[in-house]
């Protein structure tokens, strides 16, 4: 018998155990619980440094929700991968599991239904959004169409969902217009401020006076017609452009990008 390796990942520890139990009940379904997204990656990074991978996430929309009134998952915000204790959403795990484990199918459990978060699931690289409030035999059922390479929403969020994906094309394609009408030097300044360099650090790699990089930034923010570094910076990940490489060489000195 084929066994289906899964993991739970909920804050609401009574919740988290009592899933679990009930999954681990089924024959050929193995099951761990995780209370963080840190404890969730560390689950998975253990697993896979043992040869036992995890096949299914399943990880609560809300998570870390508890810890911070109000907080709301952004799909934005970076996964730490250094196994401390912090505040990692669902979604920004859902991200993070995708990006580092891309074999573990996820899938998102869900309070209530909201069309805009479960599009933002499924861009993070979710396969499903469920109700907390289905039927064990339901979730059993996504978890293995999952696996199928299904992805599973519930039929009242697929208009929903449908419309916010068709606005977030229209965004990012708009996006990479704008992005397109810089010149080579005002992009790689663009893959800077991505990176999050300040003036001095962006003249200091591309070999230029802090004036001369300022007259770039302003050209990159009026060409986007945005106000703000930070625009700029959520427009640019729209438009899919990535930090520069600050691990990497520097860029070509002066002359022909300039």
């Amino acid at each position: 018998m084929v066994r289906i390796r899964v993991l739970v990942v909920d804050d609401h520890r009574i919740f988290a155990e009592s899933l679990a139990a009930a999954l681990a009940a089924e024959p050929d379904v193995d099951v761990a619980a995780a209370g963080s997204g840190p404890a969730a990656l560390r689950c998975l990074e253990r697993a896979a440094t043992e040869g036992r991978r995890f096949d299914v996430m399943l990880v609560d929309a809300d998570l870390g929700a508890q810890a911070v009134p109000g907080a709301r998952a952004v799909v934005a915000r970076a996964v730490p991968d250094n196994g401390e204790d912090g505040l990692v959403d669902g979604i920004s795990l859902v991200a993070g599991v995708r990006s580092g484990q891309s074999a573990v199918r996820t899938v998102v459990l869900a309070e209530k239904d909201d069309p805009r978060r479960a599009a933002l699931a499924l861009q993070a690289g979710a396969s499903g959004w469920v109700a907390k409030d289905c039927s064990l035999q339901r979730l059993l059922a996504v978890i293995r169409g999952v696996l199928r390479d299904e992805t599973h929403l519930p039929p009242a969020l697929l208009t929903g969902v449908l419309r916010e994906l068709t606005a977030a094309r229209k965004h990012r394609t708009e996006s990479e217009r704008l992005v397109e009408s810089l010149t080579p030097r005002e992009r790689e300044v663009l893959r800077c401020m991505v990176a999050g360099l300040g003036r001095k650090a962006v003249a200091e790699r591309l070999f230029l006076s802090p004036h001369t990089v300022r007259t770039h930034m302003q050209n990159v923010l009026g060409k986007l017609g945005v106000h703000s570094t930070l625009a700029a910076v959520a427009l640019a990940r729209r438009a899919g452009v990535g930090p520069v490489d600050l691990a990497g060489d520097v860029v070509e000195r002066g002359g022909q990008l300039a």
